[in-house]
């Protein structure tokens, strides 16, 4: 990826999971890597189990943070259903992390942190280097969780197919 080029990542789920801080510190490492940064949120029920999502794209000039509909290039899903719902979003040569979600349990056996999992799964398709993602994650993840928070990132950024 150039920085000329816009990603358009849609990560979504249900509420409870983390899709609303794997998207934030997704933000951050592309803003510390020097791209142009548009977030935006959407929530289901304000509570946990309702249905989260979050638009996030980045490169040299973004002007809206909604992703229309067949222009995702990574569909990030911490939930099956919610991908099954938001897969039209999804380009056809776009990639879909759902495979990733559904063999996670080899790779981490703690369920919180599949977000984080997801993200250095994410981290290997994307042009940003692994230091602005340390610095994401020191920046936003509780420094008591930080050491276990980085070792599952860097088993999902070790896969190379689920």
């Amino acid at each position: 990826m150039h920085k000329k080029d816009t990603v358009n990542i849609l990560f979504c789920g249900i509420g409870g999971q983390g899709v609303l801080k794997a998207s934030e510190i997704c933000a951050f490492a592309a803003l510390f890597e020097g791209f142009h940064v548009k977030k935006s949120e959407v929530h289901g029920m304000a509570q946990r189990g309702g249905s989260v999502e979050s638009h996030l794209r980045f490169g040299k000039e973004i002007f809206s943070p909604l992703i229309p509909k067949g222009r995702v290039d990574y569909l990030v899903s911490f939930y099956k259903d919610e991908r099954d719902r938001l897969k039209d979003f999804l380009k056809p040569e776009g990639s879909d992390f759902i495979e990733y979600l559904e063999k996670s349990g080899k790779f981490i056996k703690d369920k919180r942190y599949i977000n984080i999992f997801l993200l250095g799964v994410l981290s290997r398709y994307l042009a940003i280097k692994e230091k602005n993602w340390l610095m994401a994650m020191e920046k936003l993840l509780p420094l008591k969780y930080l050491e276990e928070n980085k070792k599952v990132f860097f088993k999902g950024r070790g896969i190379k197919s689920a």
